[in-house]
């Protein structure tokens, strides 16, 4: 798990995954086991690299797989953060509601899940002497972009939970950019 969670972000998902095993395995799961191993042992040279240039600027990014887990339906999410170009935080999760689209899917794990973090990986470099502008957030969901800058509450999203509409706020206040990851790239 150390290395997963120290150095290794590629491992996330694999590992995360074969670990709700662990109380019950079959053989399947320790075929995976020996997979992720051979996979380690392939790419024991790869790791993170930490580089000094430019400025030390908050971005975040994230996707989820819509219904993605096959036990359960959950969707998964994934999110990274750089600062100055150099990953800083990063998760693999299983959402812990079953999402009803593939909308409510992206904005719980692209906007609220990941802003959350955002929110204080800012603060956190600003407590460090490293002011910060709004936080870039590309993102491929233009519904779930409309539905993170747009107040109007439609019929086919009231059921998402006022709990993830808070980003409207830091949206409104300039804390936060949503924008659609074609236009960052």
């Amino acid at each position: 798990m150390y290395s997963m969670v120290g150095t290794r972000p590629d491992l996330a998902y694999p590992v995360g995954l074969i670990s709700r095993f662990m109380s019950n395995p079959i053989k399947e799961h320790w075929q995976a086991v020996k997979w992720v191993l051979r996979y380690i042992k392939g790419t024991v040279y790869t790791r993170l690299s930490f580089k000094k240039k430019g400025d030390f600027v908050v971005k975040g990014y994230c996707d989820s797989d819509y219904a993605g887990d096959p036990d359960n339906r959950r969707s998964i999410s994934g999110m990274v953060f750089t600062a100055g170009g150099n990953v800083v935080s990063w998760s693999s999760s299983l959402q812990q509601i079953v999402a009803l689209s593939s909308t409510e899917a992206d904005y719980i794990a692209n906007l609220s899940e990941a802003v959350t973090e955002g929110v204080w990986l800012k603060r956190f470099a600003e407590e460090l002497g490293f002011p910060q502008d709004s936080v870039e957030f590309p993102c491929d969901s233009q519904s779930a972009i409309a539905l993170s800058k747009n107040a109007v509450h439609h019929e086919r999203t009231k059921h998402v939970a006022v709990k993830y509409h808070f980003i409207r706020d830091l949206i409104s206040c300039g804390e936060f950019q949503i924008s659609s990851s074609e236009d960052s790239q």
